[in-house]
């Protein structure tokens, strides 16, 4: 191959990196693709660029605008996504196999753009209310903020999922403005660094904001402080040498691991071979052995099924497994590609030898393996294996030694406590599928696997119709394990916001609260004017803007009308003897009667800046409401969130989350919620 690029690292703005060293090859026929750069990356320059120029930065923005960056970031690398899925087949990847690293990282981007624009505010506060009262007076009261910690975060990455590995990472980074040094695994860092050039050319994200390294982290971590974080993704091993950095240690510098995991399926009592979970299950593990070659951290790797239908599984694994072509991923009908590199398919050789001993293999190279492709020869490419282990109470290998590739091993059990006492011996893993029909064997055994497991897969006929199966971590939902799998979280929607953010607990009166959390706290002061809140555009309406409104004394024509409407004729409302002997000695107003007779108090029925009301919060029925009670409603500007977009008229609209208190004649509270409208800009 002639004119083989060097990779640049992006330090300080610039890309750094001219000279080759380290040369770098396809997985699938072991030809110099590109070589690593041989310049020494000045890290404090990196840490320097990073503190003073990406943090001021990220900062100018709010959690709302770093969204809106997000989701344009997305849809500026998806317009060029067919350049990624060229470069990724250099990795052995099958286009489904890049599917999930490329449009799953970019998806990635595209879902906390939108869990942030729902759920952030529009400010760099984020209040983990509700406020609590800390005084019999109510002059003093508590509660929880999360705040940009004002460091930056390092992401090292593993070499089988170069875009997704970093991508998923870097948005809740992103979102909570902490500027990002990425680190991949160099044996695929050329797939990254491809994917972070279009970002920096994109010219979408804050200066600073994004740093590459391509090789040695160096003394990287020696540079960081109490500020800062560090995730790692890539084997146990490495892990724990990162875990006990001395620096890391001395500055309880966050550090988050993903490590590899023996990940297992449980094959219920109750599914037999007739049934369609059967195959269900058979079908999940020979796609987690063969997908990304089985160099998935969440692969299965121990399949636990009952000791009356181990051949029968082994025998039908068999027939899927013979029918996988691998070979050249850019060749049509290949459904296996090459691991990631030569050393890998060392490491995986060795680990299958130990793996092997006093156990059968029972599918293998043996079995007419003969990758497809020119060249294919000199590539990486494993056979799938599937062993057979029938003595997995006492065999520890299969519990503790990971091949790195499409490799699992069958084990019998003999009762439902025996399959969850060898899933629980993987010591911490990220996933684990149960497979059954039956609901109280979910009910039993999901609580006790997930002990040990980051997340619980059930699959049967009803889920398998959308599931997105044992492998594919979803941004909504933590990512992660217990022990052996590092004890640490991503993704997990918000909550992985959350944990690039500082959270502080905060005292003091209600009104100053408010002020701090840019949300009204009850009791804080409100402002009343004549022009009434409904009437204000989102612009001019502040936080503490407050109505407190007439009242109205609830008849029994009223309960009787509202009752006629709804349907709703529970006893309560309309037995006078029966609701004698309730708790209540009488009847009683509809609750939703209440809350229509609010809106009634509230609502400024014209046309205005209003637009609709799209939700309720935090519902609670207080005190019940008798014929001839009085109430009235207090109406208070809670939160706006600047969203940032225009109707189809090209109109602004923001969202407004109003305070309701509903009171009685003595000042007592009745009801309480909070509504949402989408109110209008002036422009």
């Amino acid at each position: 191959m002639t004119n083989v690029s060097t990779l640049q690292s992006l330090i300080g703005g610039r890309w750094l990196g001219s000279e080759a060293s380290t040369p770098l090859h396809s997985a699938v026929n072991n030809n110099l693709i590109y070589h690593t750069h041989a310049e020494k990356i000045d890290f404090d320059e990196a840490v320097t660029y990073a503190r003073k120029t990406g943090v001021p930065a990220l900062m100018k923005l709010d959690f709302q605008k770093r969204a809106g960056i997000l989701k344009a970031l997305a849809l500026y690398l998806m317009e060029r996504k067919e350049e990624l899925y060229k470069i990724s087949q250099l990795t052995g990847a099958t286009r489904p196999d890049s599917w999930v690293d490329v449009e799953g990282g970019i998806g990635t981007l595209f879902a906390y753009a939108s869990m942030g624009s729902r759920e952030l505010p529009s400010s760099n506060v984020l209040h983990e209310g509700p406020a609590m009262a800390l005084g019999k007076r109510g002059g003093f009261a508590g509660t929880h903020i999360l705040v940009p910690r004002g460091g930056l975060a390092v992401h090292i990455n593993a070499f089988n999922f170069p875009i997704w590995g970093m991508l998923e990472k870097f948005a809740p980074s992103f979102l909570a403005a902490m500027p990002c040094i990425g680190k991949p695994a160099t044996a695929t860092s050329y797939l990254t660094e491809s994917v972070v050039r279009m970002m920096h050319e994109s010219g979408l994200l804050p200066e600073g904001s994004f740093q590459l390294v391509i090789g040695s982290t160096g003394d990287l971590l020696d540079r960081l402080t109490g500020a800062d974080a560090v995730t790692f993704t890539g084997s146990a091993d490495t892990a724990a040498k990162l875990r006990v950095n001395k620096n890391l240690i001395a500055n309880s510098v966050p550090f988050t691991a993903e490590a590899d995991s023996l990940n297992c399926a449980i094959l219920a009592p109750d599914v037999t071979p007739d049934d369609p979970e059967f195959d269900l299950f058979v079908k999940e593990v020979a796609r987690e052995m063969t997908g990304k070659a089985g160099q998935k951290c969440t692969a299965i790797r121990r399949i636990i099924v009952p000791k009356q239908h181990v051949d029968a599984v082994a025998g039908r694994l068999r027939e899927r497994l013979a029918k996988v072509v691998v070979g050249d991923p850019s060749m049509e009908g290949v459904r296996m590609g090459a691991l990631a590199s030569l050393d890998q398919h060392r490491d995986v050789s060795e680990r299958v030898e130990i793996l092997a001993r006093g156990n059968e293999i029972v599918f293998g190279a043996r079995d007419g393996f003969k990758p497809v492709g020119e060249g294919v020869a000199n590539g990486a490419f494993f056979s799938p294996t599937l062993l057979l282990c029938r003595n997995a109470m006492t065999n520890d290998a299969v519990h503790d030694v990971e091949a790195f590739g499409p490799v699992s091993t069958l084990m019998t059990y003999e009762g439902i406590d025996e399959a969850l006492a060898l899933a629980a011996r993987g010591k911490g893993s990220l996933v684990s599928t149960l497979v059954t029909k039956e609901p109280a064997i979910a009910a039993y055994a999901v609580p006790i696997a997930a002990a040990s497991h980051g997340r619980v897969h059930i699959l049967e006929r009803e889920a398998a119709v959308d599931s997105t199966g044992h492998g594919s971590p979803l941004p909504q939902l933590k990512h992660g394990g217990p022990g052996r799998a590092g004890g640490g979280e991503e993704l997990g929607g918000i909550r992985a916001v959350r944990h690039f953010l500082q959270r502080a607990a905060v005292q003091g009166s209600p009104t100053m609260l408010a002020a701090v959390t840019g949300e009204y706290v009850r009791g804080a002061a409100v402002r009343e004017s004549e022009l009434h809140p409904f009437r204000k555009y989102f612009e001019d309406l502040q936080m503490g803007d407050s109505l407190l409104t007439h009242r109205r004394t609830v008849s029994e024509a009223d309960i009787v009308a509202f009752g006629g409407i709804s349907g709703d004729f529970f006893y309560m409302h309309f037995d006078e003897i029966a609701a004698k002997d309730s708790q209540f000695g009488k009847r009683i107003a509809h609750g939703y009667f209440v809350l229509s007779a609010a809106a009634g108090l509230f609502v400024s029925p014209a046309p205005g800046p209003v637009l609709a009301n799209y939700g309720l919060d935090n519902l609670r029925f207080i005190t019940p409401v008798a014929i001839g009670d009085t109430i009235r409603a207090r109406l208070t500007c809670k939160r706006k969130v600047d969203r940032n977009r225009v109707d189809e008229r090209g109109v602004g609209q923001g969202v407004v989350a109003w305070d309701v208190q509903v009171t009685n004649q003595n000042e007592e509270l009745v009801a309480s919620y909070d509504i949402l409208t989408l109110v209008m800009k002036r422009s």
